[in-house]
């Protein structure tokens, strides 16, 4: 072994340097087969600054970049004036970077990184910019109208959502195809987005949302608009969205187009097709046809589709014979709640579930290197997926070691028994004082006549208080997204929008990783029911564990709503620092929230579309409207509204 590369492992195997990552990559870049040496590595140096800033741009290279830009914007005689050297060199740079995107032989990171060139080169030039408009004000006594761009978009996350990431893609992508991205940031409020797009001139509205309530807000925005007597093509993106809702529930409430965007890197195309004045009016009336369609496809859906009464699925769900010593509960070590507080980051690094990481970028393999790590088999993608993890994994270890990022938590576990569909939870052991109610949903949608499955409610993983058995309920409320807002601004600031997607995918994944240790822990100290449980990363992310950990607003209970009574038993805000917005998203954003059942019977599923019957039960047992639980029920609705 080299004595270099010696002393290298070596401190990385005792920890005596905490830029042993840096060094081990460093090493591999230098030294492995695709190594390029130092030579060959700046020959590209030698050409002209055009090609040496296209080759920036194209290769995602800022070392070199402001004073690159600075030789072109003192060669007066080919760029008389700063935007020239934008127009010319750069903008033909991305344009390339466009080219490669649309042709799949570029990848999302590295959009980003070349994105990242072309801010901090802009960037060089806005000082210089902003004193010749001055002069031409002092001057002629008006300005100039550059518009060198190919259309303006305001894209903002709706109010009460602050999760950015697919946003911030957008705009990037966006950015590399030479349109200009007015970007309002999260929880932005409806008369904001409409104030900038008037002020900005704006061609395109895009709205990005995660969570349920964010699909209403979607819908006002639409209906805000249209009051407004605004013409401006919407495009609707985020988690939660789909083609249908944009169809059904959106479409209709805005005159001018409302169009779904699956993913960021087809936003251009709908862009490009809604602002070319030759393609707009087939563009339009294309998706005017296919929406219709989805329409009508949904509404024949509704009319199709058979549900049980609500006494009939509770009839039919899953009744424990609770009596059997098998079924018997339980009983936990500990009952309380324990708080984590600056939780060391390193332990939680073997619970990452990096799969999703690959998907915020985009990398997709194909079968059978889909997942990850086979993803760096990947033919088309392994290469960039394996570059990208490798940069992951130098942020992550700089996060780590110099505390950039604060995790906390907490966990509980409280004396519990179920009434009907809901969970009481009592106050202390002596089960006379209650201290709040789960709520919950019974799944109603026929199942096949052959079908011998339980109509579920998590209810049903609980022992009803009339069988005398004592019984729990577990939660989890976890964050590693303290620090991360101002890292990510920080980035941002210095037109690194590559850092700052990255810090935010890999704070939401020491999120979830952190939910899969607390679980764990639950399960083999806490709880204890599992104490010698020995499952590997694999295994965990595949459940083969006993229980389950549902998150209020997802499948197995679709009501956020449900995250107040979570909050309340747990006093989790001022415990944690973890707070509910308006609209119950968490924040910090990388947060992550769930019940935890130790039942071995319970088993993840979902509701499903629910009857009006069900909803107005529902209602009533929570003490409040009808009109509110739909608010934030409606995507489960087997009705309209």
């Amino acid at each position: 072994i080299p004595k270099d590369l010696l002393d290298i492992c070596e401190n990385a195997l005792w920890n005596r340097d905490p830029e042993s990552t840096d060094k081990l990559l460093e090493y591999a870049q230098t030294h492995g087969k695709d190594a390029v040496q130092k030579g060959e590595e700046e020959a590209w140096r030698s050409g002209s600054v055009t090609e040496r800033l296209k080759h920036a741009l194209v290769k995602g290279i800022t070392k070199y970049v402001v004073e690159d830009t600075e030789e072109a914007r003192l060669d007066k005689e080919r760029y008389p004036r700063p935007l020239h050297v934008i127009e010319g060199p750069l903008m033909s740079g991305m344009s390339v970077v466009g080219d490669l995107f649309g042709a799949g032989k570029m990848f999302l990171p590295q959009v980003i990184k070349s994105a990242r060139v072309m801010k901090k080169a802009v960037a060089h030039l806005i000082p210089f910019m902003d004193a010749e408009r001055l002069a031409n004000i002092e001057l002629m006594g008006a300005t100039e109208d550059d518009n060198i761009y190919n259309g303006t978009m305001v894209i903002a996350t709706v109010k009460g959502d602050v999760h950015d990431i697919g946003k911030n893609i957008v705009g990037v992508v966006l950015g590399c195809n030479n349109y200009r991205v007015v970007d309002l940031g999260v929880m932005t409020p409806c008369e904001k987005i409409i104030e900038a797009a008037i002020r900005e001139k704006a061609d395109v509205i895009g709205l990005s949302g995660l969570i349920t309530p964010s699909l209403d807000e979607m819908i006002h925005v639409a209906k805000e608009l249209e009051r407004a007597g605004m013409k401006i093509p919407l495009l609707i993106g985020g988690a939660t969205t789909s083609k249908t809702h944009t169809a059904v529930k959106i479409a209709p409430r805005y005159q001018a187009p409302a169009i779904h965007v699956l993913d960021a890197s087809r936003t251009v195309v709908v862009v490009s097709n809604l602002l070319d004045k030759e393609l707009r009016d087939d563009f339009i009336a294309e998706v005017n046809e296919e929406y219709e369609e989805v329409r009508d496809d949904h509404y024949d859906s509704l009319k199709d589709r058979k549900y049980l009464s609500l006494p009939e699925s509770r009839k039919k769900g899953l009744h424990i014979e609770w009596s059997l010593p098998e079924n018997l509960p339980p009983k936990p070590n500990t009952v309380g709640h324990k708080v984590y507080e600056d939780i060391d980051l390193n332990q939680l690094l073997p619970y990452i579930d990096w799969n999703p990481f690959f998907q915020v970028w985009q990398l997709r393999g194909k079968y059978p290197n889909r997942g990850y790590p086979k993803l760096f088999n990947d033919a088309t993608v392994g290469q960039e997926a394996r570059r990208l993890f490798d940069e992951a994994q130098v942020m992550l270890r700089d996060l780590i070691n110099k505390r950039k990022i604060r995790a906390s938590a907490i966990v509980s576990i409280l004396p519990a028994n179920s009434r009907g569909d809901d969970i009481v939870v009592y106050a202390d052991e002596s089960r006379t004082e209650e201290a709040g109610v789960y709520y919950g949903l019974r799944q109603q949608a026929e199942k096949d006549k052959e079908s011998s499955d339980a109509y579920l409610c998590l209810s049903d993983f609980i022992a009803p208080s009339a069988t005398g058995i004592p019984d729990y309920i577990g939660s989890i409320a976890a964050s590693a997204g303290f620090g991360v807002d101002e890292l990510a601004a920080k980035y941002e600031a210095d037109n690194d929008d590559y850092s700052a997607i990255m810090v935010k995918a890999l704070a939401d994944r020491l999120a979830e990783a952190l939910t899969e240790k607390l679980h764990q822990d639950m399960r083999r100290e806490m709880w204890g029911f599992a104490p010698n449980e020995s499952l590997d990363t694999q295994d965990l992310l595949s459940i083969k564990y006993q229980g389950i950990r549902p998150a209020p607003g997802y499948p197995s209970q679709p009501d956020h709503a449900e995250k107040t009574t979570m909050w309340k038993l747990g006093n989790i805000t001022e415990a944690t620092g973890i707070e509910l917005t308006d609209s119950l998203m968490m924040h910090p954003g990388a947060s992550v929230c769930a019940l935890v059942f130790a039942h071995p019977k319970s088993s993840y599923f979902a509701v499903g579309k629910v009857t009006n019957e069900q909803i107005v039960d529902y209602a009533a047992r929570k003490g409040t409207t009808v009109d509110a639980v739909e608010t934030w029920l409606r995507p489960i609705l087997s009705y309209d509204v």
